[in-house]
């Protein structure tokens, strides 16, 4: 099998190849691209050091049988095509694709079987979404999701490398905000990404779009996004409301059924959960009105980019074997 990976020196590029080194895939051949400057580097894996590539299109001609791309939007749109054209299967982080109604945008644990029989582009949803769809959708399963408020914690390494940097320099006091719009050492920012004419910022438009279409429903998302001075973990305070009566045993049952799903007696926080595959769930509850409210934290990083990645591609690998 001929595997690549696209943005192979960014944050979520390197954790592609260390979660499919930790899932113990080995491949015939693994390719790593980059941009020009990136040409030369060396990264780890299962004890070799596999050299990084530019990414050209000559080389998206080359008839990969998969590509993970994490190298940004603009990228994507010009070089996924490319790829695709000559029959290889793209797994794609960026938000290029994902509302496309003939691509699919898919998290394992939630809606697999629109990969049935698919070759092509196949979209990684937004971070933010995917640890929600996953809390979610067992309830759904049951009760019938009608409307959902969440208000999002959201790490700097959302952004990428650059994000975690000036967080860092912030800190030490030597920086001064270019990634984001204010200051975000010891900050709160409820902006991520532009703010569109109807109040809403791009992030909080993203969840209300992509958990409609992966969950297939036409639920109601309402979002506030917020940036926070957290280097790794997204966390988010959910109240859900549902088309039936909700019994929390009956919700905690199916939590706990899920493999991807962790439920805390007490709650979880990102510092804990670093490094995790699994969507953590803590302080369930029902409100006053009877809506479902929980806390709910993943690694961005992981469970919401490159684990998800990897898990799409071994739906098609477990087929295969």
């Amino acid at each position: 099998m001929k595997i690549g990976v696209v943005g192979a020196t960014g944050e979520v590029g390197r954790t592609m190849v260390k979660v499919l080194e930790e899932r113990n895939h080995e491949f015939g051949s693994l390719r790593l691209f980059a941009s020009e400057r990136s040409r030369g580097v060396k990264i780890p894996f299962h004890g070799k050091e596999i050299e990084v590539e530019t990414l050209t299109e000559e080389s998206m001609k080359a008839g990969f049988d998969f590509l993970l791309f994490s190298a940004g939007k603009d990228i994507s749109k010009h070089f996924a095509p490319i790829a695709s054209a000559h029959g290889t299967t793209i797994i794609d982080n960026s938000s290029a694709f994902r509302m496309d109604p003939k691509i699919p945008l898919v998290v394992p644990d939630v809606n697999p079987h629109v990969l049935k029989g698919y070759k092509g582009i196949i979209a990684n949803p937004n971070c933010s979404t995917i640890q929600l769809v996953m809390a979610l959708k067992p309830i759904h399963d049951i009760y019938n999701l009608k409307r959902v408020v969440v208000t999002t914690m959201q790490a700097v390494s959302g952004s990428g490398h650059k994000g975690i940097e000036e967080l860092e320099m912030e800190m030490k006091g030597t920086g001064s905000p270019k990634v984001y719009p204010r200051e975000i050492a010891y900050n709160c920012i409820p902006q991520i990404g532009p703010i569109f004419d109807n109040g809403f910022s791009e992030e909080e438009m993203k969840m209300f779009n992509e958990t409609r279409k992966i969950m297939e429903c036409d639920c109601i998302v309402e979002a506030t996004t917020v940036r926070v001075p957290v280097f790794y973990g997204h966390s988010e305070s959910v109240l859900a409301e549902f088309k039936s009566k909700v019994d929390l045993g009956t919700v905690l049952k199916a939590w706990k059924g899920s493999p991807y799903l962790k439920v805390w007696d007490d709650y979880p926080t990102p510092i804990e959960i670093k490094g995790s595959d699994l969507s953590h769930i803590g302080r369930p509850r029902i409100s006053s009105t009877g809506a479902l409210m929980f806390w709910n934290v993943a690694d961005n990083v992981r469970v919401g980019a490159a684990t998800n990645a990897v898990r799409i591609l071994e739906y098609f690998t477990d087929i295969e074997r």
